[in-house]
């Protein structure tokens, strides 16, 4: 699979460049897990062809305050849909339902503590899954972007410039490989113990503003990324219309004079899910209670008083299937969706036994700091198994192509049956209008963009 000589890596892009599906997985591989030698080389050849079949990362920014201005309906959802393990595999699933149901309002992201985790640096990703694009005939707009750019409470409590430069650096690293969308996540740092609202989000809306400011100084010329802000830690208190009204007070203020520069064009706000869900002592995750109301009424707030395209739900991918009719029904601008995919995959007839027996042991060893007294196994290793993404990220891409093709097979029926629900088919011709391709926005996608950078201590941060 490996392409390992530059003789090697030329025969394959010649027959990529003819439309060859089993040069272009041999390149990915090689761009994934190849020598530097060859890595960067299988990166250029992929990419360029994906720019010349019309695959472009974009930003959603205008499609979503078009919508705030009431110019685009606010009828549909967008999903935007973390993609840890299996990457090439679960992306091309995604992109055969898209093509499917001709769904273009559709996001791929990662958060930071995913990049860490799963050892897929921002370049990488991109890569990836335009790849996957080009690989199930996908044209258009592709929506990368930055799950959680989160702020550490624990880590900025003690050292907050470091911490917060390591946001903005990986803000920037991001923006360098394509993700002309980022939510900055400095809902960490509202203090509930203060009495005034306002004081309560201060931190949270002055930062966020900050982080803003440093986005649109490196965009390219041309793109507006889509920035969106939060209001609430998911987890924690129920978001409501007023701390909406108090962080945008604080965080125009910070931003600086209404036009000087573009604000966030969405709110993410917590109604009562946690991310990935609460797992039971059989591995079943537990029912919750989500706040309809208070997704209904921020959506509405956040449009009609912001021009923004609504509230965001996180931490939806084990909700019930039943829910996600509400989603549109109630003008959520986005939900963001990872779980589910990573247990499908794991949990699959078709994933090996013996590899799966492996990382469990593994997961004893290296994780068990990370396991409560009261425990189960199922909960243990539920909690714990997206820790070995990165680490087992070869094997899982090598798994025999039965394997992969029946997991595959399963995600692009889930994908296809969320799209469906959440109302996005037949938004291509309305994405592309109003994300059309922006001379000079392709990214460069060498080792040199985030290659030095180690995995990360992300305990405490969000997925």
């Amino acid at each position: 699979m490996e392409l390992k000589t530059a003789e090697e890596l030329r025969h394959a892009s010649a027959a990529l460049a003819t439309g060859n599906p089993e040069a272009l997985d041999r390149l990915v591989w090689t761009g994934v897990f190849g020598a530097p030698s060859v890595r960067d080389s299988a990166r250029g050849a992929v990419l360029q062809q994906a720019r010349r079949a019309g695959v472009y990362p974009a930003s959603i920014h205008a499609l979503y305050t078009a919508r705030g201005r009431g110019v685009v309906p606010h009828d549909f959802t967008v999903p935007a849909i973390n993609i840890r393990g299996l990457a090439y595999d679960t992306a091309r699933a995604l992109f055969r339902a898209r093509r499917t149901l001709d769904a273009g309002a559709v996001i791929c992201e990662i958060a930071r503590s995913e990049i860490s985790y799963t050892a897929q640096r921002p370049a990488e990703y991109t890569f990836v899954v335009m790849a996957a694009a080009l690989r199930e005939g996908w044209k258009g707009p592709i929506f990368l972007q930055g799950d959680h750019f989160q702020v550490n409470a624990r880590k900025y409590s003690t050292e907050p410039e470091q911490e917060f430069k390591a946001v903005l650096d990986l803000a920037g690293e991001a923006l360098q490989a394509g993700f002309y969308n980022i939510d900055v996540d400095t809902s960490t740092l509202v203090d509930l113990s203060k009495p005034e609202l306002e004081a309560q989000q201060a931190l949270n809306g002055r930062l966020c503003a900050e982080i803003t400011q440093f986005i649109r100084s490196r965009e390219p010329r041309g793109v507006t990324v889509s920035v969106g802000g939060e209001i609430g830690e998911v987890g924690g208190k129920n978001s409501t219309p007023e701390d909406l009204r108090a962080f945008v007070q604080v965080y125009r203020e910070a931003l600086g004079r209404p036009g000087n520069v573009a604000g966030i064009s969405k709110i993410s706000i917590q109604t009562g899910t946690s991310h990935g869900g609460v797992p039971l002592p059989d591995g079943t995750v537990a029912q919750v209670k989500l706040d309809f109301d208070a997704l209904e009424k921020c959506s509405r707030i956040a449009r009609a008083e912001y021009g923004m395209a609504g509230a965001v739900q996180h931490g939806a991918s084990t909700l019930p299937a039943e829910l996600f009719d509400k989603f549109p029904e109630l003008g959520a601008c986005e939900i963001h969706l990872a779980t589910e995919f990573q247990n499908m995959i794991f949990d699959h007839p078709a994933f090996p036994k013996g590899l799966k027996s492996e990382i469990y042991e593994s997961l004893r060893k290296t994780e068990v700091n990370e396991r409560k007294p009261t425990d189960t196994d199922e909960q243990f290793f539920y909690k714990t198994r997206k820790k070995a993404l990165g680490v087992y990220k070869r094997q899982l891409w090598g798994m025999s192509a039965a394997s992969r093709e029946a997991i595959g097979h399963a995600l692009e029926e889930k994908f296809a049956f969320l799209l469906t629900k959440l109302c996005v088919a037949n938004t291509r011709a309305l994405v592309e209008k109003h994300a059309p391709f922006v001379a000079g926005s392709f990214p460069e996608l060498g080792e040199s963009v985030g290659a030095a950078r180690a995995p990360e201590d992300v305990r405490g941060l969000s997925d």
